[in-house]
């Protein structure tokens, strides 16, 4: 059975629908054969028996008539009304000599040796008829009418009774031919009966057994498949499912829907990778993100207290003298909270600078998740024109079901079979990209946020150099600052002039420090619209099951 599993569907069909035509086809020439033996057997009795039969009876009908004329002319004592019987009788007994040659060609023919003896001893016996017949008007037409009339009341009664036997024997012999005819049609007609009985059960069984091959060679199959790819259809990718070992169109359905299950199961389990690794990116971005700002706004806070600081050093800068250990007190904590400015800043260069690394990173696996997502597409696609190519195939055994009329019913039903198994294929791989699309227009929506994190981190970058610059300004003027403090007993004045530029140095810092947290609040905000978008997405692929 290997070797017809293995037969094109099309072998098939023609190999199923073979057997049946050639069934049907020695069928028919049993019947054409029968029918012509009947028609050949009526043609017999129609040409030769029936013709033969009006043959004799058209010349018996002919002697009859020849009699009569013959006493007429007995009777007639006018010459020129012989004359005219004579020429009645001629006629007539040259169509009673075609008739009977006639019919001894037609038995000579069909090989007919007793009704061909008959004949010819009627031919004998009436050619001796004719000759007495032309002696007796001879006869007449020499006023000899009473020697006429012994012949006719002697021999020739004789002849004549002899010549209607022979012509009845001759019936008798077309009678019984034409009862043998009737008999052997009769018998050929039973026999006939009883092989189209045997043909048509055999017929019926066979397209039950043909039937119940296609099912199982093609419907069942089909079911098979058919089952899998719903429960693919409803997200289960964990369904098995083994290839049938075929080389037909239903083996290539059956490998090529494995493979698109193994590729469709690949895909999904990379682009679930993908997403997880989204996710933890984003989510280690907004923690970083987190962090920075924090550390931003402490920055902010401390930079505040520093400017309220040298005001109070500016408000006391006239007791300085008593308060110039206080002064350099203040100084060196100004430096060391710039310090920790400074460090801060620093610190958040690097976290930015990692941002932008794991931004670049989840880009390219944006970039390789939308590849997948197209490939994937392209899988469905492939699915979407074997269903197309199903369909067709089933229309077009429908119109060969329905061309081969009631043999057609069983193969129609396995065609409506292969049409309703690709519309739900062609549903599949329906839902299967309008699923992708929906995963493409996430990813194209977490490319553009990516792009715009990435433009954030570049100016946050930017932000924490110009901030790095200016805390080291700050530190720089503590540190003179400092040195002013120790001078404060020489004086006070120039104590003065320096706490004002430290003041102007501190509001330039401060100014820069907004600005800095506004950037970082900006990344923050990216980075958790992707982490969002990350745990949408991730929503969106744990629909299926691997």
């Amino acid at each position: 059975m290997k070797w017809m599993l293995n037969l094109k569907t099309q072998s098939k069909m023609f190999l199923g629908f073979g057997l049946m035509l050639t069934l049907i086809g020695v069928i028919i020439y049993f019947a054409i054969s029968t029918f012509g033996a009947i028609s050949n057997s009526q043609k017999v009795m129609h040409e030769y028996i029936f013709e033969d039969v009006v043959n004799m009876l058209q010349v018996e009908a002919g002697m009859n008539k020849n009699r009569a004329l013959i006493l007429e002319m007995m009777e007639t004592k006018n010459m020129v009304k012989v004359n005219g019987i004579k020429k009645v009788i001629d006629a007539t007994t040259t169509e009673t000599s075609d008739h009977i040659e006639e019919s001894l060609k037609m038995h000579e023919l069909s090989n007919d040796t007793e009704a061909v003896r008959l004949l010819k001893n009627l031919i004998k016996v009436r050619n001796e008829y004719i000759d007495t017949r032309d002696l007796q008007i001879k006869l007449i037409q020499e006023g000899k009418i009473d020697e006429a009339k012994s012949y006719s009341l002697g021999v020739q009664v004789e002849r004549n009774e002899l010549m209607k036997k022979l012509a009845k024997e001759n019936q008798n012999n077309a009678n019984k031919h034409f009862d043998k005819l009737i008999k052997s049609d009769e018998d050929r007609i039973v026999s006939v009966d009883y092989l189209f009985l045997f043909l048509g059960v055999l017929a019926l069984i066979l397209s039950v057994a043909i039937t119940f091959l296609m099912n199982k060679m093609i419907t069942f199959p089909l079911k098979e498949i058919s089952d899998v790819a719903d429960k693919i259809a409803k997200g289960d990718l964990t369904v098995q499912f083994s290839s049938l070992q075929r080389r037909d169109e239903v083996g290539m359905l059956s490998d090529s829907f494995k493979l698109m299950h193994e590729n469709l199961l690949g895909f999904t389990k990379e682009t679930i990778e993908a997403v997880n690794v989204l996710s933890t990116s984003a989510s280690e971005i907004l923690a970083s993100t987190s962090q920075v700002a924090s550390g931003v706004s402490e920055s902010s806070t401390a930079i505040t207290e520093t400017t309220t600081t040298v005001e109070q050093v500016k408000q006391t800068s006239q007791v300085s003298a008593q308060k110039a250990k206080e002064v350099t007190d203040m100084a060196s904590n100004a430096s060391g909270i710039s310090e920790s400015g400074k460090k801060s800043v620093e610190e958040t260069i690097v976290f930015i600078s990692r941002i932008k690394d794991q931004m670049e990173l989840i880009a390219d696996t944006i970039v390789r998740l939308s590849e997948q997502s197209q490939s994937i597409g392209e899988i469905a696609a492939t699915v979407n024109d074997l269903a197309e190519q199903s369909n067709l195939l089933a229309v077009n055994a429908s119109i060969e079901a329905a061309k081969a009329g009631e043999q057609g019913k069983g193969f129609a039903v396995v065609a409506q079979e292969v049409k309703s198994l690709a519309e739900q294929s062609k549903q599949a791989s329906g839902q299967v990209r309008i699923i992708l699309n929906d995963v493409q227009k996430t990813i194209s929506s977490a490319v553009m946020a990516t792009e715009q994190g990435n433009r954030a981190v570049d100016s946050g970058v930017i932000q924490s150099k110009e901030t790095g610059e200016s805390i080291r300004l700050v530190l720089d003027a503590i540190m003179e600052t400092a040195n002013s403090a120790t001078q404060i007993l020489v004086s006070t004045q120039q104590q003065i002039i320096g706490m004002d530029q430290v003041a102007q140095a501190m509001e330039n810092i401060k100014e820069a420090s907004l600005q800095n947290l506004a950037g970082t609040k900006q990344a923050e905000t990216a980075a958790r619209s992707l982490h969002e978008m990350g745990i949408k997405l991730k929503k969106l692929v744990e629909q299926y099951k691997v």
